[in-house]
């Protein structure tokens, strides 16, 4: 998914010494962007003062939108560097189409994993006919430097493994939770997880104290830490757990978003993640001139244009404000 902001502005993420050791109880608003030609996103990531969890630096929630007599969500071919995209669904379906040729639907559940690597574009849409409703989300986690040029190739997981206990069930999408390992592929010790709590269930998740985390609610009313959490919002819970209080007022469920948090300085600007200005800008100038991106094949529409580069210098500067 695409960062469609035509008044794209940098994001400076990254850095150690900007991570909180203990466990905090931070609520983020969600910022709301129009998607394409008839869908709008919460944006919790990046955030006005939080710009990473781990290695998660992008983070939309999306519906649930009733598209029944709508085209549903059109992205158009767009490029990516130094990243992954998490495609992530509870309803509805989105069809992936890349420059490597890769071409594949995803359902409720199943994991859509592109690795940009050096360079990649692709495109998303609902497929035609689409189901009626459509809710998700689209996460992008950052590649570390030593593994930011690799060849881009995309991912498609249609089980994932699970951690249960009375009331919870965890789909693990990336990384592991409570013994359960995700096949998809991680360049940073991270971890993604889809929680489903029954209503009434009052458990305790057991989480690493290393990571830094974050829970997005998906649906439903829970109670994370103690702190009320309605679909749409997110919490920073930072490190220094080892399990973590979950209550469900409801049948709800949420995402669980941590990571070792990330030691590298990073710049974010428009669909690209990189170090320096002019990485950035040559990396736009490659978009614009149709190098290095590949051809999105299969696609009814033109490519997505990029916005202009703000005259000043981007410089990354740590991950909060």
């Amino acid at each position: 998914m695409s960062n469609l902001d035509r008044q794209a502005v940098p994001s400076l993420c990254g850095g150690r010494g900007f991570v909180v050791a203990e466990p905090v109880r931070e609520l983020l608003s969600p910022r709301r962007v129009p998607l394409g030609e008839s869908t709008e996103v919460r944006r919790l990531l990046p955030n006005l003062g939080r710009r990473m969890v781990g290695a998660w630096v992008f983070v939309d929630h999306y519906g649930p939108d009733d598209i029944a007599s709508e085209p549903g969500m059109r992205v158009p071919p767009h490029p990516h560097t130094g990243l992954q995209t998490v495609s992530w669904l509870h309803e509805g379906e989105v069809l992936h189409r890349d420059s490597t040729g890769s071409v594949q639907t995803i359902r409720p559940y199943e994991l859509g994993l592109m690795t940009s690597g050096r360079a990649i574009s692709h495109s998303e849409q609902s497929p035609n006919p689409h189901p009626r409703f459509l809710h998700g989300a689209q996460l992008w986690t950052a590649l570390p430097d030593t593994h930011r040029h690799v060849d881009p190739h995309f991912e498609f997981h249609a089980h994932l493994p699970q951690a249960t206990a009375p009331g919870l069930t965890a789909t693990v999408i990336l990384g592991t939770l409570d013994g359960a390992t995700s096949p998809g592929t991680t360049y940073t010790p991270l971890v993604g997880a889809d929680v489903s709590l029954a209503r009434g269930t009052d458990t305790r998740l057991p989480v690493e104290p290393d990571f830094e985390y974050a829970a997005l609610a998906m649906s439903g009313e829970t109670r994370v830490d103690g702190v009320p959490l309605l679909p749409g919002s997110m919490l920073y819970l930072g490190c220094g757990r080892t399990e973590l209080p979950l209550r469900a007022e409801s049948d709800a469920s949420l995402m669980l978003l941590g990571g070792e948090p990330f030691a590298e300085e990073l710049v974010m600007w428009w669909n690209f993640v990189g170090r320096t200005d002019a990485e950035i800008r040559q990396a736009r100038e490659d978009w614009m001139t149709g190098t290095r991106f590949g051809e999105v094949k299969g696609y009814d529409g033109d490519r997505l244009p990029a916005p202009e580069v703000p005259a000043t210098q981007l410089k990354a500067r740590g991950r909060v404000r």
